[in-house]
């Protein structure tokens, strides 16, 4: 059992012993697709390597595995049968396993049954994406019992869908006696638990993306420990908006001003740091830019939106971290998926490279919080020189601000053993 804070109570996958056992592990394979003529192929595969440490493991521990997952939000629509299948990652998932992937199609049918005692040593079963059942958004306990009559161990390593009180993440797991996580899972708990309880100084966050009320939990429970804020993306608009300065016409939360306002003087009451952007990429109009200009100073003139912090803000931002020991960082600082507005964001992203060390080491904890930040420290080339990237944007604010995961609290037993009595 773990003895990490966030992981108290919890059983991991080492502890079972797994042999000739079925094995139901919660994957996140909720992977970006692009249509194409021949199909949906997977832009990103991220998450499927990701839960391949777990996966090995249990085949190789001898267990009888069935992987379950969502893939976007399929609305019932009969062509989402196609769109969402999980045909594309059953085929990928089978190459980097090297081994044969049988893809179930109907989760509440009796072939997970049937399939199970003659499954070998090279084979799982891939259960098809499990919100083409209604059940699974509803947690309903009926789906959960489905899956439970043929599960003998259940392993959460969804992190990423862990925050959502799902049939597969809550309910089943309440059905099934031996149950725990993965290794996925208890990597990023651990990682984040360092962010929580044992930082080292100085410690500082980068906060991007396009809305602060998205950031408010966070920097409300992190405001005690975390030494310097760095602010990009719209975010940082409504703050220069709080500080009075012309903003153009770019997006700003009106209703959250007076918040930005308090938090700006609450940080330098604690002898902290906020930095904002002192110049900015700007254009005339986001969808067909005809001008991109850099400004001078942080004002942003009538007619212009902000789309990325400038140069004069990069060097900040680089020099400021340089000094890091600790860094989180959660959201991009532009609109990275447009080439011309991605530079902010892949300087961050560089700025962390810095940190690791030859030997694989890192010089600073540096902790990327999934979802976009995930995403352009991938674009940017420099992904594989973080210590960690979540595979959960939604899962790692949430408990970064404190929140229980559902997927978490179904898993924890606290109650205190009882010893015999002689």
């Amino acid at each position: 059992m773990s003895t990490t804070i966030g992981l108290k109570g919890i059983q991991t996958i080492e502890n079972f012993d797994l042999k000739e056992k079925c094995v139901f592990i919660r994957v996140d394979f909720n992977v970006p697709l692009a249509e194409g003529d021949q199909g949906s192929t997977i832009t990103d595969d991220t998450r499927i390597r990701a839960a391949l440490p777990t996966i090995r493991y249990a085949l190789e521990k001898g267990a009888k595995i069935v992987l379950a997952s969502h893939l976007g939000r399929p609305e019932g629509k009969p062509e989402d049968r196609k769109k969402f299948s999980m045909e594309p990652i059953a085929a990928r998932l089978g190459e980097l396993l090297k081994a044969e992937v049988v893809l179930v199609e109907d989760p509440t049918s009796d072939a997970p049954k049937g399939l199970l005692p003659g499954l070998r040593h090279n084979q799982v079963i891939l259960l098809e994406n499990l919100r083409f059942e209604k059940g699974e958004t509803k947690n309903a306990r009926e789906f959960a019992l489905q899956m439970a009559s043929y599960t003998d161990i259940y392993i959460n390593d969804a992190f990423g869908a862990s925050h959502r009180a799902h049939a597969s993440i809550e309910a089943l797991p309440q059905a099934v006696e031996k149950k725990g996580i993965g290794f996925l899972i208890k990597k990023e708990i651990e990682m984040l638990d360092v962010l929580l309880h044992a930082p080292q100084a100085p410690y500082m966050a980068i906060l991007g993306g396009a809305k602060v009320s998205d950031k408010i939990p966070v920097i409300e429970n992190l405001i005690e420990k975390i030494d310097t804020f760095l602010v990009g993306g719209a975010m940082a608009y409504t703050f220069l908006a709080a500080q009075n300065l012309s903003v153009g016409k770019s997006r700003v939360e009106k209703d959250k001003v007076s918040f930005a306002r308090e938090m700006l003087a609450r940080i330098a009451a604690r002898g902290k740091k906020m930095l904002l952007p002192v110049d900015h990429v700007i254009t005339n109009d986001f969808l067909a830019p005809s001008e991109i200009k850099i400004t001078d100073t942080a004002a942003i003139p009538e007619g212009y939106l902000g789309v990325d912090i400038g140069p004069k803000t990069r060097e900040l931002y680089r020099k400021e971290l340089s000094r890091a020991k600790t860094v989180f960082w959660n959201g991009p600082m532009g609109v990275f998926e447009k080439p011309e507005f991605a530079q902010g964001s892949f300087a961050i992203a560089e700025a962390l490279a810095s940190f690791a060390q030859d030997d694989g080491t890192h010089s600073a904890l540096t902790i990327v919080g999934g979802g976009d930040s995930a995403a352009a420290a991938e674009a940017s080339g420099f992904a594989g020189k973080m210590a960690h990237i979540s595979t959960g944007g939604g899962a790692s604010l949430e408990y970064l601000q404190g929140d229980k995961l559902p997927g978490l609290e179904v898993l924890r037993n606290l109650r205190p053993s009882v010893q015999p009595t002689l």
